[in-house]
């Protein structure tokens, strides 16, 4: 860290704190900024990707509820299901027809078998919706002690330029404690949104996915009706 003489400007921008800092306050910042801006990145992310799914499960009920046979829905796919309630119905309906005897009869336990289909689609949408969400959590927990770590050791760099100097002006010494502030409100700054956005983003993934396995339950359930009335 610079020494500034008495009476001397000093630039309080946040540039030329970070130039003045000491190198290992400016590694700390620059986590910091770098873990901030993964957040974001992340963030706006995961928000597109729920949208999207709450907008193909809104389209996919419609077809589903719509009166067709299940069979003619799953045939206009082709194969080609597009978002998480129709990879998960195609799933179920790709061991539904397995189950299917060249007689017309169906294979015991085909119900059990179409919901492990259905259930392995499900976790692999969940997975989906919440990968990287573990990234915003650390972030909220620990970029606050990552902050408070380079403010420590400005302020102790800060005076140890006191000490060499032999001036205790505030002059001298806000400038450093200046630079040493910033590394918290940094990771404030990286912490609050992580924080704030992980608990609304795992809420939302887990009311998605509870909309997933309230589908699968109906999907089964007229199924399960189908079977009977054969």
């Amino acid at each position: 860290m610079e020494n500034l003489a008495i009476g001397a400007p000093a630039d309080f921008s946040l540039i030329a704190l970070f130039l003045r800092a000491s190198i290992t306050v400016k590694i700390v910042m620059a986590l910091l900024v770098l873990a901030s801006v993964w957040s974001w990145a992340l963030i706006v992310q995961k928000l597109m990707v729920q949208t999207t799914a709450r907008r193909d499960a809104s389209d996919f009920d419609r077809r589903f509820w719509s009166g067709d046979p299940l069979d003619d829905v799953f045939d206009r796919m082709n194969g080609r299901p597009s978002g998480a309630a129709a990879r998960i119905f195609s799933a179920g309906m790709t061991e539904w027809r397995r189950s299917q005897t060249e007689d017309g009869g169906l294979i015991p336990g085909v119900l059990s078998r179409v919901e492990r289909a259905m259930n392995v689609a499900i976790g692999r949408e969940s997975d989906r919706l919440t990968r990287g969400l573990p990234f915003l959590a650390s972030v909220g927990s620990t970029a606050p002690f990552i902050g408070l770590f380079g403010t420590v050791w400005g302020i102790k760099t800060a005076f140890e330029g006191i000490a060499l100097s032999q001036n205790t002006s505030l002059a001298v010494v806000a400038p450093g404690i200046a630079e040493a502030l910033v590394a918290t409100a940094l990771g404030l700054l990286a912490a609050i949104p992580a924080v704030i956005m992980y608990n609304k983003l795992a809420t939302d993934a887990d009311r998605i996915s509870a909309g997933h396995e309230a589908f699968a339950d109906e999907f089964t359930t007229i199924l399960s009706r189908q079977i009977e009335a054969e």
